[in-house]
């Protein structure tokens, strides 16, 4: 009995923090490359400190798979697989490493290896983003690096080191409701 309840709990949070993460892509700011300020990197660096990489990743895992059968969650209520085409598509394939690697991070429990990690999944994220921005613009890939992640750096060092703080807060509220967390 005792593991069905673990089980329940955390398909629970899983889809609860796939659903978080559809919120936070709402919340946005346009930019002209195509590519929109949101809280997803902090939703998907929240994800892994909360559940770990392995329920964070199913977790972004859901919130792709919704998006790619058309239901809004991605940034400006969008939903399609037209997002493997889109000039931002590769950040949300990017996601999946970042939310991996910040939860392996944090699973570490070493501040080191957690910034280390958190960084690394941040840097995967800009890479894939980088990489499909120059393969849909056409732009080479030192100008698609200045137009589509330079100006999203410092917006998501802040949203990594944010979610980690909040997530300290929300795992602390689980454990207390008696939530069995990674």
């Amino acid at each position: 009995m005792e593991n069905r309840k673990l089980s329940t709990q955390k398909v629970v949070l899983t889809g609860m923090m796939a659903a978080v993460m559809a919120v936070m892509s709402q919340i946005q700011f346009p930019l002209p490359s195509g590519v929109p300020v949101t809280m997803q990197t902090f939703a998907m660096a929240l994800a892994g400190y909360v559940l770990g990489w392995k329920y964070g990743l199913a977790s972004t895992a859901v919130y792709i798979l919704l998006g790619a059968a058309g239901v809004p969650v991605f940034a400006g209520f969008s939903g399609g697989f037209s997002f493997t085409t889109s000039p931002a598509g590769g950040y949300i394939w990017g996601f999946l490493p970042m939310v991996a690697l910040c939860g392996f991070g944090f699973e570490k429990k070493n501040y080191v290896w957690l910034a280390v990690l958190s960084l690394a999944g941040l840097a995967s994220c800009h890479l894939l983003g980088v990489i499909q921005f120059s393969l849909v613009t056409g732009m080479g890939g030192k100008e698609a690096f200045f137009v589509a992640s330079v100006p999203y750096l410092v917006k998501d060092i802040v949203s990594i080191v944010g979610a980690y703080v909040v997530a300290k807060a929300v795992r602390a509220g689980l454990k207390s409701a008696g939530a069995q967390l990674a």
